[in-house]
């Protein structure tokens, strides 16, 4: 089963820095997920997210305002 990730944030550089280390480090660790970007205010605010950017992980916030680490990231997807 594919792991659900979604990358929140409405367009800013932090946000498309997210998507494409979310991206990265999915093909690296072969893992098989679906990556979702979303940039609509309303649906991000429906994860209480006060700060972008954001990471969702099968309906899980995992990190918000920052931008993980490489590492960090690699062991949000392999928990």
């Amino acid at each position: 089963m594919a792991i659900n990730i979604k990358v929140l944030g409405t367009g800013c550089p932090k946000c498309n820095s997210l998507e494409k280390l979310t991206r990265k480090a999915v093909k690296e660790s072969g893992i098989d997920a679906e990556i979702e970007k979303v940039e609509d205010i309303m649906k991000i605010m429906e994860y209480g997210i006060m700060k972008t950017p954001a990471l969702v992980i099968n309906g899980e916030v995992k990190i918000s305002g920052r931008l993980p680490s490489e590492k960090e990231l690699k062991e949000f997807l392999t928990l």
